[in-house]
């Protein structure tokens, strides 16, 4: 009976619900605007209409904070905490809105259930000045001894460890609590909710501020970086005791019996527990600069949805191969709105750090889309961001730079030669990684492989591995003459003969590059394994053939604060554009690698494998 009611209090009570969970909320909120709707005007209430819009605002305001904060963790000055972020904890928090659901729950029931809180004001100073009174008093007083309480004997190992089980703190962190301590917590905060309903004071404006008060203090509390200004504290002192900063409770997360207090540090120093290195802490975090990485990879974004899968978008997709969802499209006009901005911004920013061997790597995004880079006149633009991005770099001592993605093209720049020819005294090497793409393909192509079928558009990368594959005896099939004339151009004599031009389509092995069409796919024989060369996949046709990813390695983990997919690859996945460049950085290899330019595509396999990188399990079943 016990275990059976600690069960119950540890996990959300809707958990099974998955996804679906949102739906609690639906016959709320679909009455309350019927209810409004319906009723004369003298008999509306509309604080019960008005908590969607006030759970909605909750929602983008920890969304927002998320996005800050991920944003400022990846241009990495101020960091609190040198640990990285990983998969496992971004799924464990994953139901961070939970609480948002119950918040609802408990607002919708009592608001239609009480007369407590009808015809609310828009705004009373005597209800805010309760409400704030009631949480510096009892509100944190009380905290604090619970907080103390869940952090002994079973009630930390039952239900507080929870919280402290990330290493690395995020917003998100903040709302990771089981249900038995959002209920202590929820009736804590209601405690100065409802003095002020208790003497008549309460206003739509002061619920409105209290609760955002309280998610702001909770997520600030819980940034990895610190970010409140030091002239603060020295204009006004007492203030060390009113308000806590990140540094202050990261101390909490990382030594545990210290620094207990909900908001306000001043029961950590009237009771004994206020950490000694907090000041220093504090100093030491607000005074640190950014250190400029190793390797800089620059991409771009791709489809209109692609903003909301970066690692600065919503953190449930971007642990998510890229792809297309109903529920995305639905929201075309807010990724409108968010196209827009990205173009009115026009400035490149950072999205993801990460660390391997003491070298750290930062991932920057041109704020384009696959359709401007096909659009010509677009061309100059995106070159222009390109070259600031490459200069930027430059100055800042980065050791090399990787062209991700569609910033290497052969229409846009040439493969990078366009900037080499600009910059000729560039100290940062310019990578487009096509030595270890080529790598990835060769050693993808099963053993005993004696015939491949090369189709789709020809390039740098498809132009190599038809001479590597020819040189080792293997032979080149393709059904198109155009196609045939030029790589029959590339290769010496007497490998030409392993160049094939034919109609009958029966290889099992397919290299595949971009514009690879619908018909193509149909004609190949059932069990094909499509592999591609191409920066981006293939629309898969076929459900009876195997499709492999795009060039990329699984990487070790030891490769840190990796919790965001690259685009369409799976977790813990890097694709061999990216790679090269950290390869380069690693090996100490103080070349460029990119217009004509091939490095040795043995030396660089050979390389990732020695630093623990390994290729992608290829796939058992259509």
């Amino acid at each position: 009976m016990v275990s059976s009611l600690t069960g119950a209090l540890v996990g959300w009570p809707w958990k099974y619900l998955g996804n679906y969970k949102y739906l609690l909320l639906a016959p709320w909120m679909v009455h309350s605007i019927y209810s409004y709707i319906t009723k004369e005007a003298e008999e509306r209430d509309f604080i019960y209409l008005y908590i969607f819009p006030l759970l909605l605002w909750r929602w983008i305001h920890n969304q927002m904070w998320s996005t800050f904060a991920r944003h400022r963790t990846a241009k990495g000055y101020n960091l609190l905490v040198e640990k990285g972020l990983e998969f496992e904890q971004v799924v464990a928090e994953e139901d961070w809105d939970d609480q948002i659901i119950f918040t609802g729950m408990l607002l919708y029931g009592f608001v239609r259930y009480t007369n407590l809180a009808s015809d609310l004001p828009w705004w009373r100073l005597d209800g805010a000045v309760i409400i704030m009174l009631t949480h510096a008093g009892p509100v944190e007083f009380l905290y604090y001894w619970i907080h103390r309480a869940f952090h002994h004997g079973s009630l930390y190992t039952t239900f507080h460890a929870v919280h402290h089980a990330p290493a690395h703190n995020e917003p998100r962190t903040a709302w990771t609590h089981t249900f038995a301590e959002n209920l202590v917590f929820f009736g804590l905060f209601f405690m100065a909710i409802g003095a002020a309903l208790m003497t008549r004071t309460l206003s739509i404006g002061s619920l409105t501020m209290y609760i955002t008060y309280v998610d702001y203090m909770s997520v600030l509390g819980h940034c990895n970086f610190e970010f409140v200004p030091k002239r603060l504290f020295i204009i006004f002192p007492p203030l060390k005791y009113l308000c806590f900063t990140p540094s202050f409770h990261s101390i909490h997360h990382t030594k545990y019996k210290t620094n207990y207090c909900l908001f306000m540090p001043f029961y950590d120093y009237v009771y004994g527990t206020w950490d000694e290195s907090s000041d220093s802490f504090y100093e030491a975090g607000i005074t640190k600069a950014e250190e400029p990485p190793a390797v800089l990879h620059l991409t771009h974004l791709t489809t209109p949805e692609s903003i909301y899968h970066l690692r600065l978008g919503f953190s449930s997709f971007s642990t998510m191969p890229l792809a297309t969802k109903w529920y995305l499209k639905a929201m075309w006009p807010i990724t409108m709105v968010c196209m827009i901005l990205t173009w009115i911004y026009g400035k490149i920013f950072t999205v993801e750090v990460n660390t391997f061997k003491k070298l750290k790597f930062q991932t920057w995004c041109i704020p384009r889309y696959n359709m401007h880079y096909s659009v010509r006149w677009q061309r100059e633009g995106i070159n222009h961001l390109i070259e600031e991005a490459i200069l930027e770099a430059d100055d800042k001592g980065i050791k090399v730079l990787s062209l991700g993605l569609l910033n290497q093209s052969e229409e846009l720049n040439r493969n990078g030669e366009h900037y080499l020819e600009k910059f000729p005294k560039l100290k940062v090497k310019l990578v487009d990684g096509s030595s270890l793409a080529i790598a990835v393909v060769l050693n993808s192509i099963p053993k005993g492989t004696t015939e491949v079928l090369l189709s789709g558009k020809l390039s740098k990368i498809a132009y190599a591995i038809a001479t590597s594959l020819c040189h080792l005896g293997i032979q080149v099939v393709t059904s198109s003459e155009d196609q045939y004339e030029k790589l029959k151009a590339k290769l010496a004599p007497e490998y030409r003969r392993n160049l094939l031009l034919t109609k009958q389509v029966t290889q099992k092995v397919w290299l595949v590059g971009e514009d690879l069409t619908e018909k193509e796919q149909r004609k190949a024989v059932k069990g094909t394994k499509f592999i591609p060369f191409s920066q981006f996949p293939p629309i898969e046709v076929r459900k009876d053939c195997f499709y492999l990813n795009t060039p990329a390695m699984v990487a070790p983990k030891s490769f840190r604060n990796l919790h965001s997919c690259e685009n369409w690859l799976p977790r813990r996945v890097i694709s061999a554009w990216r790679l090269a460049g950290i390869l380069h950085a690693l090996e100490g290899w103080n070349v460029h690698e990119c217009g004509d330019m091939i490095f040795d595509v043995d030396k660089i396999w050979e390389a990732a494998l020695q630093h623990g990188f390994h290729p992608i399990p290829a796939p058992s079943a259509a």
